[in-house]
């Protein structure tokens, strides 16, 4: 156990004597008040809302907005009463500044992001303005989404700190604080859409500390562009060097598994304080019971596909889920479908109604009436749920960082089949570093797939990624572990030196 920073034993002086470290009276109407801003879109929602769960437990009041939008959406999935909380856990709102749009479907990224960082701050100002007429703790931090910054001038009207949530890996970020030199480099833009095709995203880098030999087309997507006014290299410029006056940066990874790209990144940034996995750092506490169903999940999850597990052997399904965001063609649907006929091994495959650009899912009848015995789809699952479960042997998914750490978390090998951002990144670090995954071609070819999904089930390059995977497994549950685990311990260390530090305490 970290002692208490002097900061936090004035605070605590201000209330009683506490009975643990950081936990503060759940009555007491001067708690610190933590104000959570997510990105949103699902993949940064999840972990956020899993951090301020954590934060509340520590006794931390929680506001935790989401924008107008998704909060409809959350209603929608989870039910009318789903976001009541607790006295001390509550959800507001800020509008987006887009258009309304189909309410089941994930926004636009490259225009959410324009919108948020161009029009959320004045509502979000407005909000904390609301708050400080309510009957709520004051406000004593703000913690946002990496690429929330706009958040900063709010906190320093306020004179409280500004913590930074990087929710993607830390290769991911890593990557992204290079930005910069690859335009300087003129690695990007690229200079025709030749480039795309003619080798020249196969070629190596070897001056990213902490990831030497990385290719091109293994960084964050957003640079594959011929656009040099491209929006997202600007925004990506520009949010990680305003993440360098931030008060601290989070990040929902484990030191064992990212030291390396960890300690570069410490140079380069603020306090960092890995906290990760989250998924498993849950498991070690204890959260108040009208929380314990607060879900994070925008589509409304199907649990059918829990008893149809149940039926199975252990290790002998394969999940496909590709994540909230990522879009495929007809074709490439198809080629995913027979591929995964053609290995003979049952699946669970997760296919939400958005997932074809531009039309809808539909799979040949042959196909589903050639795999009904053997595998079942739905549109949305609880994904913690099935990659927890005996049955599931490996996991066909985008590479999203929260899938990777919670396929790491229970064990699960990987084949990746990265679609945009940081995914590519994360694919890397899986096949070549962490000898967890395998990577399929982006263009889809059923052969392809059905030789993967075999090797990864019963091959040896499986078997062996299992193993692997399971070493990764116990060094994830050592860091999230309660007292001693480096996760949980930062997260304490977060609370003490920063969380509690601002001046208004």
């Amino acid at each position: 156990m970290y002692p208490l920073s002097s900061s936090c034993k004035k605070y605590f002086t201000q209330i009683r004597k506490p009975q643990k470290m950081c936990s503060i009276n759940a009555e007491n109407s001067n708690k610190p008040h933590a104000v959570c801003l997510p990105y949103p879109a699902q993949g940064h929602i999840s972990p956020m809302l899993k951090l301020a769960k954590i934060l509340n437990h520590k006794g931390f009041h929680i506001t935790f907005v989401n924008t107008e939008h998704n909060h409809k959406r959350l209603l929608k999935s989870r039910g009318p009463h789903c976001l009541n909380g607790l006295p001390s856990f509550r959800f507001e709102t800020i509008p987006d500044g887009l258009p309304p749009c189909d309410p089941d479907a994930t926004q636009d990224i490259s225009s959410l992001c324009k919108s948020t960082t161009t029009t959320c701050l004045g509502p979000f100002k407005e909000l904390l303005a609301k708050l400080k007429n309510t009957n709520v703790p004051r406000v004593s931090c703000i913690v946002s989404d990496g690429s929330m910054s706009f958040t900063f001038s709010a906190a320093q009207d306020l004179g409280i700190p500004q913590v930074l949530f990087w929710t993607p890996s830390a290769c991911g970020l890593l990557c992204y604080m290079y930005y910069r030199d690859l335009v300087e480099k003129g690695y990007t833009p690229l200079k025709d859409e030749s480039y795309l095709t003619n080798g020249y995203l196969e070629t190596s880098l070897d001056w990213i500390p902490g990831m030497e030999g990385i290719r091109l087309r293994d960084l964050p997507s957003f640079l594959r562009t011929t656009n040099p006014e491209e929006y997202m290299i600007k925004l990506i410029i520009q949010e990680t060097e305003r993440s360098k006056n931030a008060s601290a940066i989070i990040i929902n990874t484990f030191e064992t598994l990212e030291g390396e790209v960890v300690e570069s990144l410490q140079k380069l940034l603020p306090p960092i304080y890995v906290v990760g996995p989250l998924n498993l750092l849950m498991e070690h506490v204890v959260v108040d019971k009208n929380l314990e169903g607060l879900g994070s999940n925008l589509w409304k999850e199907e649990t059918k596909c829990l008893d149809w597990l149940d039926s199975k052997k252990p290790n002998s399904v394969v999940y496909v889920n590709f994540g909230s965001i990522t879009v495929m063609t007809a074709n490439q649907l198809i080629e995913f479908a027979w591929g995964l006929a053609n290995s003979q091994m049952e699946f669970l495959w997760i296919i939400r109604p958005d997932i074809v650009s531009g039309d809808k899912a539909i799979l040949p009848s042959e196909f589903v009436e050639e795999t009904k015995e053997r595998g079942m789809l739905t549109s949305w699952c609880p994904q913690e749920q099935v990659l927890s479960h005996s049955a599931i042997g490996g996991f066909l998914t985008h590479s999203g960082w929260n899938s990777t750490l919670e396929s790491i978390g229970n064990g699960v090998p990987m084949i990746c089949w990265p679609f945009f951002a940081e995914q590519q990144t994360n694919c890397w670090f899986k096949c070549t570093q962490w000898g967890i995954g395998m990577e399929i071609d982006n263009n889809v070819k059923r052969d392809e797939v059905e030789s993967l999904v075999r090797e990864l089930m019963v091959g040896e390059k499986g078997k062996d990624m299992k193993k692997k995977t399971m070493e990764w497994k116990k060094l994830a549950e050592e860091a999230a572990k309660k007292p001693t685990g480096s996760s949980y311990v930062n997260i304490d260390k977060l609370i003490n030196e920063i969380l509690l530090s601002s001046k208004n305490h």
